[in-house]
């Protein structure tokens, strides 16, 4: 029974290996030679002028949260275009249901005025 297990936890360990032995490697072979320019903070060519902590705007997150429900609506929708014919009319009348509710969520957010930026 446990020799089925094998194959597994050679493939995790490998893994690991993988993950952490170029890691290791960085740290042990690579030139340890700070000085002030490599320690600087660097963002976008110029000195950093606000803190890394502020917050945002809401609207960022509302549109992020709104790219991904639209991406999760393809992916699926290409395994659904692909058996449709298969599933007949209950896996038709299932997938309008669902792009349904995802509609009225889209109508919803456009109403409340998420989608508008100032």
């Amino acid at each position: 029974m446990l020799e089925n297990y094998l194959p597994i936890l050679v493939f995790i360990v490998i893994g690991i290996l993988f993950g952490i032995g170029p890691i290791l490697a960085g740290a042990i072979l690579s030139p340890h030679r700070p000085d002030s320019e490599k320690l600087s903070p660097y963002e976008c060519g110029f000195e950093a002028f606000e803190d890394a902590r502020k917050t945002f705007n809401v609207r960022y997150y509302l549109v992020a949260i709104l790219f991904i429900i639209f991406d999760l609506e393809i992916a699926f929708l290409f395994p659904w275009a692909v058996v449709m014919n298969k599933l007949g009319w209950f896996g038709f009348t299932a997938m309008m249901v669902f792009l349904g509710i995802l509609v009225v969520g889209f109508i919803y957010e456009w109403k409340k005025g998420a989608l508008e930026w100032e």
